[in-house]
């Protein structure tokens, strides 16, 4: 790992966290615990500047697995280093109760504050309990600097949603690219996307570092396929989607192969569960659905500062606390959805740009937005959240 500040000329300028950790935006988060409270953290956040809340259905009546899975959730993205301060709020008779996501948030040392709907005597009060706290959280952030920071810091999540046919020649290589050029500065690249990996599995298991983690990667490929049987569907029937078909891609194993691309050539250091925290540096295989919105949760969840989005039809999708990087696959899908995608690796394509070329220039981007430029999902408040849920409704 590089102790330079400075890696190949580039430095990043970020926020030191209580627990040591970076983070490359200042937010305030306001964080429903319940689907009951989400309209009330919605409306408190939109009375203070620099608060962000989202939507969601979770919370009660989940047990088990998935009721440990949407804890964690929660907690990672309430933890996670974009966010300076949070204010948890729940309704009071919830099985996710927000006591316990506060009780475990004020273990990181940032600024944690509780609102109940219930015992603030309903929704208005509550309202302007936690839009108080939050202001007051804003305020402070207001006045924290950035210090010069290790590109060795950063989580970067890797993605890719409406794929086409130019995808895995273009776009998911160039982010190949820099996923090995952020691993050799010590950093950390998350690939994620279990069931647009099945036909490709076999290529990831030959770079796992250790033969638990080699075994691991073929026990969560059967495991997602084994839940689409329990169904009583081909999986195939799914994936690729209408869209995917129209771009050009012919079966799952094709989409499999170039979404793949986007892990690079380093070893897999390890297989983490959805939302969970990685323990080394490095690439990392994060167990997630092909959903957009839930995939993006589950790495930021995890502790992902930025997620770099390949796109060959085109796509809108954000994070509420996390920039995200669209990278079109082609020129055309760049020229025609300009307001939404960042970054063209269409270039390739055209034969004006090769890969290399093009993975450099995506790292002056991502340097530039972890310094503080804003992206477009960012610009536009595409602030969505899904938790993938893995087990029934009671």
């Amino acid at each position: 790992m590089s102790n330079n500040t400075e890696p190949n000329g580039r430095k990043i300028w970020a926020y030191r966290r209580p627990d040591g950790r970076i983070g490359i935006r200042n937010h305030v988060l306001i964080l429903p615990t319940i689907t009951c409270a989400t309209q009330a953290a919605k409306q408190a956040a939109e009375l203070v500047q620099g608060a962000y809340s989202f939507i969601h259905q979770h919370g009660c009546a989940q047990v088990g697995i998935d009721y440990e899975q949407t804890f964690r959730t929660y907690f990672g993205m309430g933890a996670n280093p974009n966010v300076y301060g949070v204010v948890v709020m729940g309704l009071g008779c919830e099985t996710h109760q927000a006591r316990s996501v506060y009780s475990e948030l004020k273990k990181t040392g940032k600024p944690v504050a509780l609102v109940s709907i219930q015992d603030h005597g309903g929704t208005l009060q509550a309202i302007a309990e936690a839009a108080k706290h939050a202001a007051r959280m804003v305020q402070e952030a207001s006045a924290q600097m950035r210090v010069e920071c290790n590109l060795a810091e950063l989580i970067v999540g890797t993605e890719c949603g409406g794929s086409d046919a130019c995808s895995g020649l273009s776009a998911n290589p160039v982010v190949g690219r820099f996923s090995d050029a952020l691993i050799d500065e010590g950093g950390t690249s998350i690939l994620a996307e279990t069931t647009e990996l099945i036909g490709a599995e076999h290529l990831l298991a030959e770079r796992a570092v250790d033969d638990h983690t080699r075994k691991r990667v073929f026990q969560v490929i059967q495991a997602m396929e084994r839940r689409a049987i329990g169904m009583g569907i081909d999986i195939r029937t799914g994936n690729p989607s209408p869209g995917n078909i129209k771009g050009g891609l012919s079966s799952l194993e094709e989409k499999s192969l170039g979404a793949s691309a986007k892990s690079g050539t380093r070893p897999l250091q390890q297989l983490i569960d959805y939302a969970e925290r990685p323990s080394k540096r490095g690439l990392v295989w994060m167990d997630t659905p092909g959903h957009d919105i839930e995939q993006m949760t589950g790495m930021v969840a995890g502790g992902a500062q930025l997620v770099l989005f390949t796109t060959g039809r085109g796509t809108p999708t954000g994070s509420p606390i996390a920039p995200c990087i669209k990278i079109s696959t082609n020129t055309p899908i760049f020229e025609k959805m300009g307001d939404n995608i960042d970054f063209n690796a269409g270039t390739v394509i055209d034969g004006t740009e090769s890969i290399a070329a093009a993975a450099d220039r995506l790292m002056d981007e991502v340097v530039a937005v972890c310094n503080g430029k804003w992206t477009k999902s960012e610009i536009l408040k595409q602030h969505d959240f899904g938790i993938w849920r893995i087990g029934p409704t009671f």
